[in-house]
């Protein structure tokens, strides 16, 4: 029992020692955006799919290539646009000839979907139609075409960026689409003193070399380690209150009722879960804390919260529902929610 107990003790050790040489890489080439870059490695640890929101120039394409690079696997990306095709991502059958026989078969060609990180840059830049071609991907690990289905290797990861809705020649992601991504990570401008080091570092003639620092074994390791990480029952009860507590139907509380026209569903209580676990791991402990919930509390949420119209009259987001939530949830004893 002690020898299995120093084993695990080592492992661990190594995974949190190559999350922190991962983020020193990727910080080579990224200024500041700390809170980003965190987000990234928990939903790779996790195993999920992140959306990135942000206005052009915030460096999110550059975030996710740095990251595919200092990782040892396959990285493809496909630039969004209207004109996109599902068999642009998927693939599409070939009529090809056999030589030797002279007869003609079809041959499935595989898609760039056929990676281990798949970047989907600007994918509100697409139809719905398109859109629509990355869910059984990202739901099942697999995709059918022509009534076959074609396993993706794991891990797989879908990171996607888009521009605000608000711009022009934009699709809004549905409902259903947007909650099989895991973390919906908003990228914010730098601060005076991060953009004037992104203007010195960029306009120079520095080289950067960024080194592999995991590869597939080791992410499929961190991923099942991470389910190892503790947490404590009364934090599940916690994550389970707060995500109840966005339905209005459930809820109680008047506030909620004013502002929020459809509440998450269970699968954000499972999000985030294993997303705290995740972040304990990456903060270099193996147990969840209250800090860890709070922190992917808002990324979880934000895409899984379906506000009513006055709140998008009067500007009230998400992230503003999630943080009153939380001080509801905590002053509020169990058995009134």
């Amino acid at each position: 029992m002690t020898t299995d107990l120093k084993a695990t003790e080592q492992t661990v050790n190594e995974i949190i020692s190559k999350l922190a040489e991962l983020k020193k890489e990727i910080k080579k080439v990224i200024v500041g955006q700390e809170e980003t870059i965190d987000q990234l490695l928990i939903t790779f640890l996790a195993g999920g799919h992140g959306l990135l929101e942000g206005v052009p120039g915030l460096a999110k394409t550059l975030m996710i290539r740095t990251l595919s690079e200092a990782i040892d696997l396959k990285f493809r990306r496909i630039q969004f646009t209207p004109d996109l095709m599902p068999s642009d991502i998927i693939g599409t059958e070939i009529l090809e000839e056999d030589h030797s026989t002279g007869k003609r078969f079809f041959k499935f060609n595989q898609g760039p979907i056929f990676a281990n990180i798949l970047l989907a840059d600007e994918i509100n830049r697409t139809s719905p139609k398109t859109q629509s071609a990355l869910l059984e991907a990202m739901q099942e690990f697999a995709v059918t075409y022509g009534g076959m289905t074609y396993p993706l290797e794991k891990p797989f990861f879908i990171l996607a960026t888009q521009n605000p809705i608000e711009q022009a020649g934009t699709f809004p992601l549905p409902e259903a689409q947007l909650d099989r991504f895991l973390l919906y990570i908003k990228v914010n401008y730098p601060t005076a003193e991060e953009e004037r080091s992104v203007l010195e570092s960029t306009t120079s003639s520095r080289n950067v070399v960024i080194k592999k620092i995991l590869d597939g074994s080791k992410i499929l390791q961190a991923q099942a380690l991470v389910r190892e990480v503790h947490i404590n029952p009364d934090l599940i009860d916690l994550v389970n209150r707060l995500v109840r507590a966005t339905r209005p139907g459930e809820n109680s509380d008047n506030y909620v009722k004013e502002w929020v026209r459809w509440g998450a569903g269970p699968r954000a209580g499972q999000a985030m879960i294993l997303t705290a676990k995740a972040r304990a791991l990456l903060q270099g402990r193996f147990a969840v804390t209250q800090d860890d919930i709070r922190h992917v509390a808002f990324p979880v949420l934000r895409h899984r919260i379906l506000m009513n119209f006055k709140a998008e009259a009067e500007g009230v987001t998400p992230d503003q529902v999630t943080e009153k939530l939380f001080q509801i949830v905590l002053s509020t004893p169990a058995n009134r929610i």
